[in-house]
């Protein structure tokens, strides 16, 4: 199929994620999770690429759209929907909000089988800046040496500015989370393209101001949201339109009471965009944050149910030394020339 105006670009890019990244294998039950606000093309582009491989391939369209993601999303989730992510060896979600932290989900993760890829709200158009336009293998060295540098850091402290306002520090806490790799076992993988910083829950402590929100859909203020935190979020200041939104949906993360920072990430992808349409895209732009609202999954209630926010143009220090200025990555050496790798691509 030429998927109309993107033709081989698209197959292409999803041969990359499909083939590549989650490492589907003739024979191999393939399940596409999509929703009534997914891209179609991307869809289509994900299901031919399964077929040439040799894949039993399926796709299950949710309708409507689950309001929540995660846990959130457990009582609104039919049956056969839950009974088909547990049977497939793989499943690329794209859902938005995804299936990721449901109950649905965290069975799959326990059934030693399935391979999961949380693709969210990512596009045609995503897809091919994403899968298309970088090496795979380059994308996930450089995340490798990134990842390694801020683990050797673990119990250190990290702070986080941008020129908007935000000021934040924490203690770095060990990496855990989805695989930021190829899906060669069963679990949980991410799109590339960003490198996780977790902190110490209690230890987060500053102010952080933002303009793109994924409360209860993705999208982007004029009036920025300023949260002030110490521990856990305790004031949550401006946001226009979006602020009463913002506040029910953290609340409603931290089980009723405004919970914690579960995570911030730090973007490396050469050719992601910022476009204010897609939140898995935004995220991965290079020196763009995501950051978590709500409780870690060890907690009652806690888990992928979180909202999240994402600024751009961020700058890290790591026990004191600057690592990332204004988006670009300064240090250390090491890391410097491995980023060398990931010269933006204009597309």
């Amino acid at each position: 199929m030429a998927h109309g105006e993107y033709g081989p670009k698209l197959s292409r890019a999803a041969d990359v994620l499909v083939r590549d990244l989650m490492c589907v294998k003739p024979g191999e039950s393939l399940l596409i999770a999509a929703d009534t606000g997914t891209d179609r093309a991307a869809v289509e582009a994900l299901q031919d690429s399964g077929y040439r491989l040799g894949a039993k391939v399926a796709s299950l369209i949710l309708a409507p759209q689950l309001p929540f993601q995660g846990a959130l999303a457990d009582e609104y989730m039919p049956a056969h929907v839950r009974a088909a992510i547990d049977a497939c060896d793989v499943c690329i979600d794209l859902c938005f909000p995804y299936l990721a932290g449901s109950k649905a989900y965290d069975h799959a993760m326990h059934n030693n089988r399935t391979r999961y890829f949380l693709g969210a709200d990512v596009g045609t158009e995503e897809l091919i800046r994403l899968m298309g336009k970088v090496d795979l293998d380059t994308l996930l060295e450089v995340g490798d040496v990134f990842g390694a540098y801020v683990q050797q850091h673990t119990g250190k402290e990290c702070r986080i500015t941008t020129r908007e306002g935000t000021d934040v520090t924490f203690t770095l806490a060990k990496p855990d989370g989805l695989g930021l790799a190829k899906a060669t076992k069963p679990g949980g993988y991410f799109m590339p393209g960003t490198v996780l910083l977790l902190p110490e829950l209690k230890s987060v402590e500053g102010t952080i101001v933002v303009r793109h929100f994924f409360h209860e859909y993705y999208t982007e203020s004029s009036e920025p949201v300023t949260l002030k935190i110490k521990g856990k979020v305790q004031e949550i200041l401006g946001g226009g339109s979006e602020h009463k939104v913002m506040r029910r949906s953290i609340a409603r993360a931290g089980n009723g009471d405004y919970g914690y920072v579960v995570h911030f990430t730090c973007g490396i992808h050469p050719a992601a965009r910022l476009t204010g349409k897609s939140f898995m895209e935004d995220q991965r732009v290079m020196g763009s944050n995501a950051v978590g609202l709500g409780l870690p999954p060890w907690e009652p209630g806690g888990g992928e149910n979180h909202p999240d926010i994402v600024f751009t143009m961020q700058s890290i220090w790591i026990d004191g030394q600057p690592i990332v200025k204004d988006g670009v990555v300064v240090g250390p050496p090491h890391l410097r020339e491995a980023m060398q790798k990931l010269q933006p691509v204009f597309t």
